[in-house]
């Protein structure tokens, strides 16, 4: 551990100065076994579907990641467009994540920065950064930061910037003075779970008081649409998809703190490529290869191989023109 070299007040200031919208704070003094505990519920029920990753046992002790750690480093980037979708069922649906572009990139450049800025700060200063490119439960050191709360479609939500941020923590062993944690503001509301055409969003213990509410990757558009690599999607999310073929942001369109504090980014590279806010169903599947490599460059949508955007885009037209 190392102390009194540089203060949280510091660390703040650098990160603002580097374009980050918010930072926060963790302390790494003790573990919440509760969310722990929470991870482990979750994989119980299956809810993973087949992302083998999220089970890796690091993601209950981030002291498999670094022993040395004192203190998580949390920043959130507003990615929010303001540009709307065309209305027409003709055109494909792409989440606002992925308009432009690749938030890994984007973030990676900034967090390189902050980390190398931390080390020059004295000696034996550790510091490594992640931007959803490790066995980390970011939205789990956000709200332990204070940077915003897990809503019940277990997005982050901001009072700043609703829920349209990137996470991203740097992970260091400054003793650093921790954020209070933030605290929810969800309420009675359940516009997310009700807006869900697959039922996606549940109660983990399925009690009738049960506040605490996560996403069963198998019934989750985005999870079939980004992550399944299957031939089909299965028959009772296919029907369903409403023109999504990469992601879905259904319960982040209907949040009431999306509707009145979303506000666009001063981000440029988020800015949408051309024809990633209107692309059309039949243009998508029928996508060759060398089609998808000149579409989606420096895109997070290179992760939907062009195989799948065929998959997609043939499933909807399946539904709306059976």
């Amino acid at each position: 551990m190392v102390n009194t070299i540089i203060d949280s007040t510091q660390v703040k200031q650098k990160a603002s100065e580097l374009g980050f919208h918010q930072v926060g704070i963790a302390s790494v003094d003790t573990e919440d076994e509760s969310e722990a505990q929470k991870l482990q519920q979750w994989l119980a029920l299956g809810y993973q579907a087949d992302m083998q990753w999220m089970s890796n046992p690091k993601r209950e002790n981030i002291r498999l990641i670094m022993p040395e750690v004192q203190s998580v480093i949390c920043v959130a980037l507003n990615y929010y467009i303001s540009d709307q979708r065309p209305e027409g069922t003709e055109y494909a649906k792409i989440s606002r994540y992925a308009w432009g572009r690749d938030y890994h990139k984007v973030m990676h450049k900034k967090l390189k920065a902050l980390t190398n800025w931390l080390q020059e700060q004295g000696e034996g200063i550790l510091a490594r950064y992640y931007a959803d490119t490790g066995p980390i439960q970011d939205k789990v050191w956000a709200q332990r930061a204070g940077i915003g709360w897990i809503a019940k479609n277990t997005n982050v939500i901001t009072k700043k910037y609703g829920s349209w941020v990137f996470l991203a923590e740097v992970l260091t062993n400054l003793n650093l003075v921790p954020d209070t944690p933030h605290t929810h503001h969800c309420g009675t509301c359940t516009r997310c779970i009700t807006a869900c055409p697959t039922n996606a969003i549940r109660p983990l213990d399925n009690s009738s008081d049960s506040q605490t509410f996560v996403v069963d990757a198998n019934c989750c558009i985005a999870y079939h649409t980004i992550e399944n690599r299957s031939q089909d999607l299965p028959s009772a999310i296919a029907p369903h998809l409403n023109n999504w073929v990469a992601g879905c942001d259904i319960c982040q369109d209907v949040c009431p703190w999306n509707q009145r504090f979303a506000k666009p980014t001063d981000v440029l590279e988020f800015q949408p490529y051309p024809g990633n806010v209107n692309p059309t169903l039949e243009e998508l599947a029928e996508i060759s290869d060398r089609e998808w490599e000149k579409k989606f460059p420096a895109s997070a949508l290179r992760r939907i191989k062009p195989e799948m955007w065929r998959r997609n885009a043939r499933t909807n037209l399946k539904y709306l023109h059976p």
